[in-house]
């Protein structure tokens, strides 16, 4: 649906289509879209009163926040999390802290939970929407925390879409963006069209000043997306 509410893109913050979420998220754009258009730009905005996203040419667009967000809710989902209740978390967790990006923050991605129906965040014996086990084992969540750097606001700032052991890292701050290799501005998609097209991953290093695994790091992200 649509929304009087909107946003303009702010350097520094990041720019992402929906398809580019997607390849994170491993999702189909339109799935993405759905999820956006229904609640970032509807049952969200109409509670914040904050846009969510803008247009970019024909195609919508959202900031780093928002795509951390739609990070979360594809794990929960994944997982089994029913959407209404994943709304509901994120409703109750604004409110609560008083945010308009809940799912963006540190305190919450480390402590939110799913019995693979309903969602709830461990906060000091505080319990969103308990239903079902006591003890659950969310590697899920673990596992995206640990992908996610953090800033002094408490938000994620910075996101490795194969892991910190991987170079490829999502910087807003940087290519408004576009994954690139740490450290330097080079997408990862140069990289990996040059091997394609023949070129050594030896001399490709030395082109770029870069290390041989940062090579391979590339490699790997491409060939994953």
């Amino acid at each position: 649906m649509g929304t009087a509410f909107t946003q303009q893109p702010t350097l520094g913050e990041g720019i992402f289509t929906p398809s580019e979420i997607a390849k994170f998220l491993k999702l189909p754009t339109g799935k993405v879209n759905r999820w956006v258009n229904s609640y970032w730009d509807g049952d969200f905005a109409s509670k914040t009163g904050h846009g969510y996203s803008w247009k970019k040419n024909d195609s919508k667009a959202v900031n780093f926040l928002t795509m951390v967000e739609l990070l979360i809710m594809a794990s929960l989902s994944e997982q089994g999390a029913r959407t209404t209740e994943i709304v509901k978390a994120h409703k109750v967790l604004a409110d609560r802290y008083n945010v308009v990006y809940p799912f963006a923050m540190n305190k919450v991605i480390s402590n939110i939970y799913t019995d693979g129906k309903k969602v709830y965040l461990d906060d000091g014996g505080y319990i969103i929407n308990l239903d079902g086990t006591d003890q659950i084992n969310l590697e899920f969540v673990k596992q995206l925390f640990n992908n996610l750097d953090f800033g002094i606001d408490d938000l994620a700032s910075r996101y490795w879409p194969m892991g910190k052991d991987n170079s490829v890292v999502v910087d807003p701050e940087r290519k408004f963006g576009h994954p690139v290799i740490n450290e330097t501005n080079i997408y990862p998609e140069t990289i990996y069209g040059m091997v394609q097209a023949g070129d050594p991953p030896a001399f490709i290093a030395s082109l770029y000043n870069l290390t041989g695994k940062e090579v391979e790091d590339a490699i790997a992200y491409c060939s994953a997306a």
